[in-house]
């Protein structure tokens, strides 16, 4: 029958240790046998597969204290079983005090006694084994883990780098008119974007994306919609095609790509085509909230739209509404994660607190990325984009 365990035994009395050897082979284990602490120590630090120790408690040249701080500072957890001649309470409590398994007293007479209390060590052992195993196991889990998301990481930080890089310049000044924008991801990548560009002599097509969702699913969303709005520009260049001069179109065929990604993505937008010659704004809102703010010497106000958010109908309507726009004002849009973070708790009660933040400090956008601490933002709870456009006499 192959063994159970193997049992580091240690008496300076070597008639004893005999005796007590035999006693453990017979039940069923290997004895390691030694007579000197020391070198029973060193045995020890060679082999911390075993699987009880079975001592002498007033073993010469080794007091029990010393040899259990001595365990300690190897960390060894093997279970300790305590042997003497001496059948004192005090002495057995002080045992298992220092942290011993179990203490007999010579003889042993109670053979099944010391059997069980052997089982016992080596169930002890093989737990504490198990666990050593799975925390082994778990910390080269974590450790996988940790590099996969560096890898990960990395990769998002080469993801926000090429994202930054598609946005447009900013300022970008045009005339009496400037144009800026504030991206504020809340990871490293955003599924909020804005582009502006100009389209021939005098027209300059501009949007806001809030693609719903955060990191690179939403992102890539993005991308699809600036290469939606740079092929109708090329259209428009070289096929004569005025769609990109149209915020009604525009959503429409967004709305239809977005619809074939099939990837779950939905995304608000606003879509503006402003015409520099004249001085007017054409228009159209797909579900974004809040909606684009317009600031001019009689204040502040919303300027309202209708539509659905692109990519969640196949038949999804649109309005298309022109303004002409004063001598001198600022338009403002932003992405919903503005609202996370204004004080009010309802969005009705949000949206009057944005209107009155543009009323009260609306002389630049540069005032009211600082009024609003988007100035201080490396992240935030939600995707924060910008977008200025002012005209100043």
């Amino acid at each position: 029958m192959d063994p159970i365990g193997t049992a580091l035994v240690v008496d300076h009395d070597t008639a004893r240790l005999e005796a007590l050897a035999s006693l453990v082979s017979s039940l069923g284990f290997t004895p390691e046998n030694y007579t000197d602490a020391n070198a029973a120590r060193e045995y020890l630090s060679t082999r911390p597969d075993l699987d009880v120790i079975l001592c002498e408690m007033d073993m010469e040249g080794l007091t029990w204290d010393s040899a259990h701080r001595s365990l300690q500072e190897m960390d060894v957890q093997i279970p300790v079983i305590l042997f003497s001649d001496e059948a004192q309470a005090s002495r057995m409590m002080r045992a298992l005090r220092f942290g011993a398994s179990d203490f007999f007293v010579r003889p042993v007479d109670d053979v099944e006694a010391l059997q069980r209390s052997l089982d016992r060590c080596v169930r002890q052992r093989q737990v504490r084994r198990e666990l050593e195993q799975s925390r082994q196991r778990l910390q080269a889990a974590n450790t996988e883990l940790r590099g996969t998301i560096q890898v990960l990481e990395q990769d998002q930080q080469a993801g926000r780098q090429v994202q930054m890089r598609m946005l447009p310049a900013t300022p970008l000044v045009l005339n009496d008119y400037v144009f800026s924008h504030t991206v504020i991801p809340s990871l490293y990548l955003s599924g909020d974007f804005t582009d502006y560009f100009t389209v021939g002599d005098h027209f300059v097509t501009f949007f806001m994306a809030d693609v719903s969702g955060h990191g690179s699913s939403s992102a890539f969303a993005t991308v699809l919609l600036k290469n939606l709005f740079a092929r109708k520009r090329s259209d428009f260049l070289r096929q004569n095609d005025d769609t990109i001069l149209s915020p009604l179109a525009l959503l429409k065929r967004a709305n239809k790509e977005v619809m074939d990604l099939e990837v779950g993505k939905f995304a608000t937008m606003v879509v503006g085509v402003l015409d520099m010659k004249s001085n007017n704004l054409r228009y159209s809102v797909a579900g974004h909230l809040p909606q684009p703010v317009l600031v001019s010497g009689d204040g502040a106000r919303y300027l309202r739209g209708e539509g659905s958010a692109v990519g969640i109908m196949d038949d999804a309507s649109y309005e298309e509404h022109m303004i002409d726009l004063p001598d001198s004002f600022m338009l403002a849009l932003f992405s919903d994660g503005i609202l996370e973070i204004l004080p009010p708790k309802n969005l009705i009660e949000k949206e009057k607190y944005f209107l009155n933040v543009f009323e009260e400090t609306a002389n630049s956008p540069e005032e009211m990325v600082t009024r609003l601490g988007l100035d201080q933002a490396d992240t935030a709870p939600d995707d924060i984009a910008a977008l200025f456009i002012s005209k100043r006499n």
